[in-house]
């Protein structure tokens, strides 16, 4: 990937801080941060987030770290880590240091420790039920645990207690002390460390505290020396904790600085982990990749493209507020992308075979036709025509509604890049049902043109013999709107079928990208597609409802 092109990347809110940051001299060098939890697939929405961390790094020419926050040893697993690099280096970006909020657990403890001989810090015994039974309203205020006003010598001894294991899960935590009265629900003497007794996959057995993600998340920052920590409009709340964290600790004379954005949410799509988690355990979608699954994972079998999605993140810009952006924005950019990169080939689904009846038996003649008409750079291919062909169930019409120009009973039309053919008469099966279509074709008409008629409609092929079969599973969005306003699984979002494809067909690689003629842009499964056996997805139509 050309890095240069965030040299000149647009401006947002976000830009504006850094800027002022630098020209006051406050910071040198922007540092930002990638952390995800290692506890299920990326999504497009953290594309978004990806995107703009590592893409501000690089418009100020500084770095941007990858940190896994592996606080919670319970749902974390190495199966997501691996996912989670392998998407962040597929969108183009490389991690300048690579990092685990573990390895700070004992910078932590010592946090931890500072508050209480601050007072800023107690040991609770609380039960988390009651914990939460206490914690007030938005109009009421919470009422002070009765172990709030333990000395800092009992606090001190008993959070040892709660590190050497002498207490149960549930049965203590640290609390910071703030103000059980404050409007804010999160500075309301938040829990920072609890009893986890569960190996972790990178301290395995050493400890048996666990601190939680809004007090571990301000220290990660400031130890990595992280500039601006960039992230979603809903931690918006939780800043003063952050803040609050970092001053009381007292470790770090310049601390970072935590700016929220909106996050991405996309029509047809459902960003909830746990929802799409649920997906994948109950079966109604084949795994995380599952190509309507809106993981990283899932869009790249789907056949989206780096770069498109760079290119949509470009596009809907960086916001304050919450909104919606239409997926047809998306699916523009990724139009928009495959256009002049792709090469066309002809394939026909419900197929019906056509025959030349003035066509010697036999006899098949190589036709060339263009690439990409729009790259010319892309160059041309040979493709067969012979007596038999096949053409597509949608380019028929015994009986032609009003303003049908394709093939009917004694209409003629353009065979893309081969000749003009009449159909003179269709044959049935004993069931009513097409058997065959019988024709006849113009020999002056080679390639396409006449100069003394016309045609008004141009059909595609596939010449019979060499034909390959090919399985098609086109995709539709994966969730629908109900009437309510919410989504809900659309059981039609997949659609298996199959048709004949030209024989250079034969040739596609897994993961390689093809346009259909008049179909839409295709990608063999990286997983289904083998030697003998093509099983294509369909990536996006060839027409875009998007007005910008």
């Amino acid at each position: 990937m050309d890095n240069s092109r965030y040299k000149d990347m647009p401006g947002n809110f976000i830009h504006d801080i850094i800027e002022a940051d630098l020209e006051s001299g406050k910071h040198k060098e922007i540092i930002t941060r990638f952390p995800p939890e290692p506890n299920g697939y990326l999504h497009i929405g953290h594309a978004k987030s990806i995107c703009l961390n590592f893409g501000t790094a690089l418009k100020y020419g500084g770095k941007c770290n990858l940190r896994y926050d592996d606080t919670n040893p319970v749902k974390e697993d190495i199966e997501y880590v691996n996912s989670i690099e392998d998407d962040v280096r597929w969108l183009g970006f490389e991690w300048a240091e690579h990092r685990w909020a573990s390895d700070y657990f004992d910078i932590m403890y010592d946090a931890a420790i500072e508050l209480i001989k601050k007072g800023k810090a107690y040991v609770c015994n609380l039960s988390p039920e009651e914990i939460k039974n206490t914690r007030g309203t938005l109009k009421e205020a919470g009422k002070e645990s009765p172990y709030r006003n333990r000395s800092i010598l009992e606090n001190l001894e008993l959070f040892q207690k709660m590190r050497d294991g002498e207490f149960k899960d549930g049965e203590a935590v640290l609390r910071a002390k703030i103000d059980m009265s404050s409007p804010n629900m999160n500075m309301r003497d938040p829990v920072i460390y609890r009893v986890l007794h569960e190996t972790h996959h990178n301290t395995k057995d050493k400890w048996v505290i666990y601190p939680m993600y809004d007090f571990a998340h301000p220290i990660e920052d400031a130890i990595e020396g992280i500039t601006h920590s960039i992230c979603t409009l809903e931690f918006e709340d939780h800043r003063p904790f952050y803040d609050w964290t970092l001053e009381e600790v007292g470790f770090w004379k310049n601390p970072p600085r935590q700016i929220e954005f909106a996050r991405l949410n996309i029509t047809n799509m459902i960003m909830s982990k746990r929802y799409l988690r649920a997906m994948v355990e109950d079966g109604t979608v084949s795994g995380w990749d599952d190509p309507r699954m809106p993981t990283i994972a899932g869009i790249r079998r789907r056949g989206y493209t780096p770069e498109a999605i760079r290119q949509f993140c470009d596009e809907i810009g960086v916001a304050k507020a919450n909104s919606t952006v239409d997926i047809a924005q998306l699916e523009s950019c990724i139009r928009s992308d495959l256009q002049n990169k792709c090469e066309t080939r002809h394939i026909v689904t419900n197929p019906i075979k056509l025959i030349i009846t003035n066509w010697e038996e036999g006899r098949i003649e190589n036709i060339e036709v263009e690439n990409n008409r729009n790259v010319p750079e892309l160059g041309t291919r040979e493709i067969p025509f012979g007596r038999e062909l096949w053409i597509d169930g949608d380019d028929f019409m015994e009986v032609p509604v009003k303003k049908y120009f394709r093939l009917f009973p004694g209409n003629e039309v353009r065979l893309k890049g081969a000749y003009f053919v009449k159909c003179n008469e269709v044959i049935k099966n004993e069931d009513g049902s097409i058997k065959e279509i019988h024709g006849t074709y113009d020999p002056d008409t080679k390639g396409g043109e006449c100069k003394t008629r016309k045609v008004k409609g141009t059909i595609h092929f596939v010449e019979a013999s060499t034909a390959i079969k090919i399985d098609i599973r086109e995709y539709s969005h994966m969730m629908i709107e109900k009437e309510d306003g919410t989504q809900e699984f659309n059981p039609d979002s997949l659609k298996e079928t199959w048709g004949y494809a030209e024989p250079l067909v034969a040739d596609i690689k897994p993961e390689e990208r093809i346009q259909f003629f008049r179909k839409g842009y295709y990608i063999a499964d990286s997983k289904l597609t083998t030697g003998d056996k093509k099983v294509f997805n369909s990536i996006v139509n060839l027409k875009t409802s998007w007005k910008k």
